[in-house]
């Protein structure tokens, strides 16, 4: 006897008004036995299209659509560290290059500290622009999803414990059409 390919699974799906309260119900979910890989976003608007071959009105009208595109949800404190990182690694890049250039040019001690400051100042402020352009991204993405009607979150489960935990947790959290449905999994 042969086992069917496909086997149904659970996910609770929620939209939010607003980031705030998406942060938070996520955070509550990861706090109460969620992993971060059963928690996913829709895509961006452009991918939507590119996966959908449309765009949709409002994200209700692709809630419970399995072959709409997702994307992990990335905690605030994860863009952070990311924003962070990038600039770190620009100051360092630009004081090493700056120190570099004198250090072939055969210049003084003192013009080595003083092209360092400068090397880092410039590699710290291209950090910055791109730590600002990669929160622009984010910003850009959210009000494409909120102009469609708000943050739509899929939350996986694996058992009606935890998709009745996830609803009320959405619910809590000024989700709105907090609801269960199946989904199609590959078998393992």
């Amino acid at each position: 006897m042969t086992r069917v390919d496909e086997w149904r699974a659970r996910e609770v799906v929620g939209v939010f008004a607003d980031g705030y309260a998406l942060d938070s119900a996520i955070a509550e979910l990861l706090n109460s036995g969620f992993d971060l890989g059963d928690v996913s976003l829709l895509a961006g608007e452009k991918a939507v299209v590119a996966k959908l071959g449309h765009k949709y009105e409002k994200v209700e009208d692709i809630e419970d659509d399995g072959d709409a595109p997702r994307v992990a949800y990335v905690p605030k404190e994860s863009r952070s560290t990311k924003s962070g990182a990038i600039i770190g690694a620009l100051v360092y890049v630009g004081a090493a290059a700056a120190a570099g250039a004198v250090l072939a040019s055969g210049g003084a001690l003192a013009m080595l500290l003083v092209s360092g400051v400068v090397g880092a100042e410039v590699g710290g402020l291209i950090g910055a622009v791109l730590g600002e352009f990669m929160d622009d991204r984010h910003a850009k993405y959210l009000q494409e999803q909120l102009d469609h009607g708000g943050l739509l979150l899929w939350v996986r489960t694996r058992n009606s414990a935890l998709e009745e935990t996830a609803k009320r947790i959405l619910a809590k959290h000024s989700g709105r059409d907090v609801h269960a449905h199946d989904m199609p999994v590959a078998a393992a």
